[in-house]
Order: structure tokens, then sequence, then C-alpha cells
């Protein structure tokens, strides 16, 4: 065998042990299916100078469950989870609203303020608060997990459960619909003819890539996954990291819920997030994070979500009802957990070390 086709067959053989490989593979077979039953699923135009298709909806509208993914990736690395990612949507979702609209009890909702097309509130103090609130809930869950020594899934679930009625008390039980126009810009608007939040995304992907790999956090973050005790005894804060964890994890859901509720229009506490915990955690094993802790990779997560995202549109554009995308959500579940088995791996990888064999034969 030459130089060349030893270094592509390594090369290969590195790419296939990667976190990489089985993210891409899903996302790639998903793509194929579209290129025989929806061809047009590929199909990119321009309107009024901004990209329109679905393959820009997957970025754009998949944008909150990207930042979630992210933030539930550094969360899960430390060997926890965060149940409340859905509510801390709404709460941040809520807190901007009625920042944009501050009346409060009857008078929550005014036509005057309707018409005015205004807000009495600069639109970097609605941002700061929004971001604000949902940093404080995740600085909340940290604490809970790593001073109060609650099971990460109970600490959560406790935000899970309050949460939405928190986002209730502060838009006083309404659907609040917002008028006011700048604020549409996050969920709405775009930037060189692609959508402002696929550039929040890649900022928030930019700045936990930093802080994981360019400082030690990461290493710290994997180590506490691994074994927080030695962490411990090794001089390492694991009470610090993971409440930097799930701090951070909060501010990717108070980023999610900014845009969620710019591109909607509006702040339903009941609705907005829903569902959002289980596709984040979904997104992060497809990633090939386990969800005992220990190594992780922030792209590959992203790529999860990518793929969570397509099988979604992809379901609506070959006629699948909504009431029964669930049902299909749960067949790629049950796949996941096929493909990341212990016998699926083995099998896979006798397969591949047998062609190996035979090529150097």
């Amino acid at each position: 065998m030459d130089t060349n086709s030893e270094n592509k067959t390594s090369f290969f053989h590195r790419f296939r042990k990667s976190r990489l490989f089985w993210p891409l593979v899903a996302l790639a077979l998903i793509l194929i299916f579209d290129a025989i039953y929806a061809p047009g699923f590929f199909k990119i135009g321009i309107l009024d100078g901004h990209l329109y298709g679905n393959l820009i909806d997957v970025f754009n509208n998949g944008a909150p469950l990207i930042l979630v993914a992210i933030g539930m990736t550094m969360v899960i690395a430390t060997g926890g989870v965060d149940l409340s990612v859905g509510a801390v949507i709404a709460i941040s979702a809520a807190m901007g609203a009625v920042l944009i609209n501050p009346a409060f009890g009857n008078e929550l909702i005014s036509n005057e303020i309707l018409t005015q097309n205004v807000s009495k509130t600069p639109l970097p103090l609605i941002v700061l608060a929004n971001l604000g609130a949902g940093t404080a809930c995740g600085l909340w869950n940290g604490f809970l997990v790593s001073r109060a020594k609650i099971q990460p899934m109970v600490a959560t679930l406790i935000l899970m459960v309050a949460g939405r009625g928190l986002a209730q008390l502060i838009t006083n039980g309404q659907i609040m619909t917002i008028y006011y126009t700048p604020y549409f810009f996050f969920g709405n608007g775009f930037i060189l003819g692609i959508p402002v939040a696929m550039y929040i995304v890649a900022a928030v992907l930019l700045l936990a890539w930093f802080l994981v790999r360019k400082t030690s956090i990461g290493l710290f973050v994997e180590s506490v996954g691994i074994n927080d005790k030695s962490t411990y005894y090794s001089g390492i804060s694991e009470k610090n990291v993971k409440l930097l964890a799930y701090t951070f994890c909060g501010f990717c859901a108070a980023v999610a819920g900014l845009i969620l509720s710019s591109y909607v229009h509006s702040a339903d506490a009941n609705n907005i997030g829903s569902n959002y915990e289980l596709d984040a955690i979904l997104s992060v094993v497809i990633g090939g994070t386990l969800m005992a802790g220990g190594r992780f990779s922030l792209l590959a997560s992203v790529i999860g979500a990518v793929v969570i995202r397509t099988f979604t549109i992809t379901m609506y554009t070959i006629g699948v009802p909504a009431n029964a995308l669930l049902a299909a959500k749960a067949v790629l579940v049950l796949l996941v957990i096929l493909l990341y088995s212990e016998q699926s791996r083995r099998l896979i990888n006798s397969l591949f070390e047998g062609k190996k064999e035979r090529r150097d034969a």
C-alpha cells in the first residue's frame, strides 16, 4: 500500500473514531432521504435580498435549539442534566415582553401601548434583563447542584415545574403580544441576506469554544464529569465548575428565549420553549456526549441539533401531520439509542477492521 493510501486510511480511521462521525452520518442519511422523496427541500431562493428555503429554515428556526444544546453540552459533560431550559426560555421571554409593556395588573395590555409601536424601556436594557433573568435561573440551578448537593435531575425539575408559573406571574397569566419593531431584529432580522439568529448562534458557539478549548475550563469540565472526587482532591473546585456550567446553560437558554419571543412577536408562558429540554438532551446524545459525563464536543452537539431540526422539517415536508411528529421523533430516538449501543459499535468496528485487514493482505 502506498503512502497516500495509508494516509487516507489513517485519516478515515481517525475520523470514524471522532465524535463528529455519527452525527454527520445521521445528517447525511436524512439529506439523502430528502433528495429522493423531496427534491425541492434543497431549493434556496432570494426574496427582498433575503435567503429563504428549507435549508435556511433549518439553521434559522433551529437557532434556539442549537443554543440550548450548546449549554446543555456543558452541563451533561459534568455528569448532570438541566430539565428546566424550556422554563428558563419562558422566563427570559416574559421578562423582555413585560419590560416592553411595563404596565401591570389589569392594565398589562392596553390599547394605547399597543398602538404606539414604542417601548418605554431602552432596547439594550430589555436585552440585558432578558439575558440576566435566564442567567440567574442557571445560577440558581448551579447553586442547588453544587452547594446544596441536590441531584441535578431533581434540582432542575424544581425550576422546570415552577418556572412556567413564575413566567405567568411576570406576564399576569396573559399571552403578551409584542409590537416593538426593533425587538423583532433578533428573530426576524437579516444581515447580508443571512438571518441574524445564525450570527447570534455563531457568536455564542465561538464564545463557548474559546472557553473550553483555549482555557482550562474545558479540561476542568471533563475532569468533573469523569470523576468529581478526584477532581476535588487534585485542587480543582468542582463546585465552581458545576456552577459555571449550569449558569452558562441558563445564559444560552436566555438567548434562545430572546430569539424565540422576537420571532413569534409574543411571550406565551405556557408554550414557548416547550419540549426544548428533551430535544436539547437528544442533540447532545446524538453528538456523542455520554450522559455520565466526561469528553464532549460542542460542534458535534450543534450537528445533533441540526439533525433534529432537519428531521422535523423533513417530516413536515413529506406531509407528516404535527400530531404524529412526536411518534416519528420517538423512532429517531430509538435509532440513536441502537446506533450508540455497545453491540452496534462492536459490529461496526469489526466490519471496518475486517475490511482493513483484507486491504492490507
